[in-house]
């Protein structure tokens, strides 16, 4: 989930927004060491003010590139930062709502405990030395100690909740990729039982009718001179074994060449597989699926199953639309999501190459990018007549 570009977004929102929420919580003011007559001490100017909250922000957000490979040592670091402004008295707000990038990374690194006691300690931390060292009023220390604390349990929820999220969508998509797996399996084991039950019966016809048809053969054969008639009747019953055998040869052929397209009647059931990771799936098919062959049917079942697949495991979508077109000449099958994969998050090495192949095999062709509202995959497949 730490990913180059999550660093570089932390960084750039800690740049931003550390300033800023200084500003508005007035913690900007830092002590300039002056006391006037009355006795008050007094602030600096507005200039200065800012080029301590810059500065705070500027070594956060480099503190921030290094998340990746050390969340946790980076997140010590970033309070420690925090701290020496605090006191040094140059900012005077702020306790862990400025390292809350660091607290991110480190939930979505699987260190939730750490982040937690680490956050909890620092609030309470501040808080002391607020109440003490930087002289802060009861209501003061209570507000600030009560606002922290629900920032800190805020974020750690929330983060909390969307890694659970993506590893739910994860541990789907890969129970889809092991069942679709376990279906294969048995597919082929299904397939061997077929062919070997198809080969003995093609021993039965083929060695049955040949056996037959030689033994009436020899009659004829032997009584063609001196029975013409016997062998006349030998010889028709031999043609009508050999019409049965033909006839039953047939049957077997046609169990071979059956036109049926078990893959398109199980997109439903792939579409009910991703609905239960918490997706809105739509199959809405035009046309007549009967006369697509099997190499179409299975390419374009493979093409819809990669498809909710990406969707499922990269694009962060809610719902995807799958259209399908059958004609006496063509298939076209459309993968929409709204999800962020139009970011140019999935490439090809999330197995669009290998759908791009095997469309391209059975001479079609197959585009996969940014669409309306999120990620578009687009098939078209020829139907070659026989």
């Amino acid at each position: 989930m730490l990913t180059k570009n999550f660093t570089y977004v932390a960084a750039a929102l800690t740049l931003v927004g550390v300033p800023a929420g200084i500003a508005v919580t007035g913690g900007d003011m830092h002590l300039s060491g002056d006391v006037n007559l009355s006795g008050d001490v007094t602030r600096g100017g507005g200039l200065e003010n800012a080029i301590f909250a810059g500065t705070l922000a500027c070594w956060l957000a480099l503190f921030a590139l290094g998340l990746r490979r050390w969340p946790r040592g980076i997140l010590i670091l970033s309070l420690c930062g925090v701290f020496a402004m605090r006191g040094a008295l140059l900012v005077h707000s702020g306790a862990v709502w400025p390292v809350t990038a660091a607290l991110v990374a480190v939930v979505l690194a699987g260190h939730l405990r750490f982040a937690a006691v680490t956050g909890s300690v620092a609030v309470v931390w501040f808080a002391l030395w607020d109440a003490t060292a930087g002289q802060r009023s009861a209501d003061w220390v209570l507000g600030s100690l009560g606002g922290e604390a629900l920032w800190l349990a805020a974020v750690l929820a929330g983060v909390t909740a969307y890694r659970n999220s993506v590893r739910w969508r994860h541990e789907v998509a890969h129970r889809i990729a092991q069942d679709e797996s376990q279906r294969e399996i048995d597919a082929r084991r299904r397939r061997a039982e077929e062919r070997v039950e198809i080969a003995r019966d093609l021993h039965d016809v083929v060695s049955h009718t040949l056996a037959v048809v030689g033994v009436h053969l020899n009659v004829a054969l032997d009584a063609f001179d001196a029975e013409p008639e016997e062998a006349r009747a030998s010889m028709k019953l031999a043609q009508e074994v050999r019409n049965r055998a033909m006839t039953d040869l047939k049957s077997l052929v046609g169990v071979l060449r059956e036109g049926e397209v078990p893959a398109l009647e199980s997109l439903e059931g792939l579409a009910d597989q991703v609905r239960a990771a918490g997706l809105k799936v739509s199959v809405t098919e035009f046309g007549d699926p009967a006369d697509v062959p099997a190499p179409v049917a299975t390419a374009v079942y493979r093409v819809v199953q990669e498809s909710l697949t990406n969707t499922v495991r990269h694009a962060g979508a809610t719902r995807v639309v799958v259209t399908l077109r059958y004609s006496p000449t063509r298939v076209v099958v459309d993968v929409q999501d709204d999800g962020s994969g139009g970011d140019g998050s999935i490439v090809d090495g999330h197995g669009i190459a290998g759908m791009r192949e095997r469309v391209a095999a059975l001479g079609g062709a197959l585009t996969a990018g940014p669409g309306k509202t999120g990620f578009t995959v687009r098939a078209g497949i020829p139907i070659l007549a026989d």
